[in-house]
């Protein structure tokens, strides 16, 4: 049982990259964890931020690399607490913020958490069955029946956001409390809203039967991402992870670049 992970993490249209991204797999140890953030308020705090939330989730891991709700919320407990501290010690700091989505696997099952419009999509067989729920105003309204599910990529308040991490008042973080075994074809794609808000679930699904590989699949949809895009485009990031019971050759669980540009 193995994984493939590719990553993108671009600048975008804007002068600096607020999104981070990594993973680690620990073969011997059967557990790999992979976090996407976004970070919010302004050009250092918003990237302190974010790199922040990821480096110490994965360093939280490393000692407790658990595929467990209790462990999950360590982690993300550890990132809060840091940022925090942050904030109080380095003013310019203070009102920084970032979305945190983030899974682990025991290499039999997987469990996720997130905070904030940081997506995770599960594909079996090529289909979305399952897509995280944005802690947002837009979601909000849909939920409610207030606005159609996908008016939530273009409500003029998406990035009305009502749950992050580095809110020091209430952290709230959703932690999916079922772990879910992991099937042959399991493939999983976890994104900032720069990049989901201009590739649609249909062309993720499109591009993924095209392809066999994280990378091409990532590849294909930057492409889509990139023709609708404007001069001043947000940053955007997405991991690719696919799951097989048997590695075709190789290790299947390379590392394709893992760097933010």
């Amino acid at each position: 049982m193995s994984f493939k992970t590719s990553l993108i993490c671009k600048i975008g249209g804007k002068d600096d990259n607020q999104d981070y991204a990594d993973y680690v797999i620990l073969k011997k140890k059967h557990a790999a964890c992979w976090v996407v953030a976004d970070g919010l308020g302004g050009h250092r705090g918003g990237e302190t931020a974010a790199r922040t939330a990821v480096k110490v989730i994965l360093k939280s891991f490393r000692k407790n690399p658990e595929c467990s709700v209790e462990a999950i919320n360590q982690h993300l407990n550890a990132a809060q607490g840091e940022i925090v501290r942050l904030q109080k010690e380095i003013p310019g700091l203070s009102r920084m913020r970032t979305t945190v989505v983030m899974m682990v696997s025991d290499f039999e099952h997987v469990l996720w958490a997130h905070v904030g419009d940081s997506r995770l999509y599960r594909l079996q067989d090529g289909k979305i069955d399952f897509q995280t729920k944005d802690h947002s105003l837009p979601q909000a309204m849909a939920s409610e029946g207030e606005i159609r599910p996908e008016q939530v990529r273009t409500h003029r308040e998406r990035n009305v956001l009502l749950r992050t991490m580095g809110q020091s008042e209430i952290f709230r973080p959703q932690v999916y409390k079922e772990k879910q075994l992991l099937t042959e074809g399991n493939a999983f794609l976890l994104c900032t809203d720069g990049f989901w808000e201009h590739v649609l679930e249909a062309e993720m699904e499109m591009d993924y039967a095209k392809t066999k590989t994280p990378g091409k699949w990532l590849r294909k949809m930057e492409k889509r991402l990139i023709g609708k895009e404007k001069r001043d485009f947000d940053n955007y990031t997405a991991m690719g992870i696919y799951f097989r019971s048997k590695a075709p050759g190789g290790d299947f669980s390379h590392k394709v670049t893992r760097r933010c540009l």
